[in-house]
């Protein structure tokens, strides 16, 4: 285990040297791994970094809001607006891996467009180990690894947290005392609801995963899971009032783990899923049944795609 003191000294200053006098851009997703990178370079170069959150129309409830709450005092912040480019850019893509990819490049042009416009030369990243090991070695492309296109118009990329794991992440995070709804979270895909949505991304799919999420989010906290997460996995026959539905099926997943690598289903109380599939199937009349899955990783992963 990294003593978090230790390290947040050492890549502060490395973080400074490898900057040194120029201008760099840091990828803020409001996740604990970008928030943590993001308050090491900021210690590092104050006013010469400059931190972007992209909008992607893939992310969380309300994360757009708490991004611009939690960093207000990051000199600044930038908040782009890139809904409508992410979806028509995976318009028509089923692939996983294709969905990984276009991503990761729509990122890499949003961060180089603000680049250019603040003479930025270097792109920081909240890159971890299991990123690293999951993309090297094939079991899927992180959209901040493999992701990544073949051209990336930045003289360097740094990453100061890519040897260590989610757990170690979150006591330098504590150490540097961000606040516990950024230290604490649960992890979030970088690909975002992209990737909770199995086949074409479409706005309809978006919004059934944005709120299912909320809720599974709010109902398992609870039970203190690694990583809590609905999906939207395709259509099944239901039946709501008097009327026969073609509906979404809503796949919930709750598990324990220690860096992510591995991972276990947990036990859920049948009162506490019957809740949820409530909760769920109430809010949208077009969700005809929520599944529970209990598979474990392996020989699952813990995200859908």
């Amino acid at each position: 285990m990294v003593d978090p003191g230790t390290f947040i000294d050492e890549q502060i200053a490395a973080i400074a040297d490898e900057i040194g006098d120029d201008n760099a851009v840091i990828a803020l997703s409001g996740g604990v791994d970008s928030s943590t990178a993001a308050a090491l370079a900021y210690e590092a170069v104050g006013a010469q970094l400059t931190p972007v959150y992209v909008d992607t129309g893939l992310m969380r409830k309300g994360e757009t809001e708490g991004v611009r709450e939690t960093f207000a005092y990051m000199e600044g912040l930038r908040i782009v607006d890139a809904r409508e480019r992410f979806l028509d850019a995976l318009s028509g893509v089923t692939d996983p891996e294709e969905k990984r990819h276009v991503i990761g490049e729509q990122f890499i042009r949003e961060f180089e467009t603000v680049a250019r416009e603040v003479d930025a030369d270097y792109l920081v990243q909240g890159t971890i180990y299991p990123d690293r090991i999951e993309s090297e070695g094939t079991i899927k492309s992180h959209h901040n690894v493999g992701g990544l296109p073949e051209r990336i118009d930045f003289e360097g990329i740094v990453e100061p947290m890519r040897d260590l794991y989610k757990d170690e992440v979150r006591e330098v995070a504590r150490e540097l005392d961000l606040e516990e709804v950024v230290s604490e979270r649960m992890p979030f895909p970088g690909p975002g609801l992209a990737v909770r949505v199995l086949g074409e991304v479409t706005e309809e799919k978006l919004e059934v995963a944005r709120e299912a999420n909320h809720v599974v989010e709010e109902e398992l906290g609870a039970y203190e899971p690694w990583q809590a997460l609905a999906a939207v996995l395709g259509k099944a026959t239901g039946v709501k009032g008097d009327n026969r539905v073609h509906g979404w099926v809503v796949s919930v997943r709750s598990v324990e783990s220690r860096d992510g690598m591995t991972a276990r289903a947990q036990e859920i109380d049948w009162e506490t899923l019957q809740r949820i599939q409530s909760r769920i199937t109430g809010t949208h009349d077009n969700v005809s049944r929520v599944v529970y899955d209990v598979t474990h990783k392996p020989p699952a992963t813990i995200e859908y795609e």
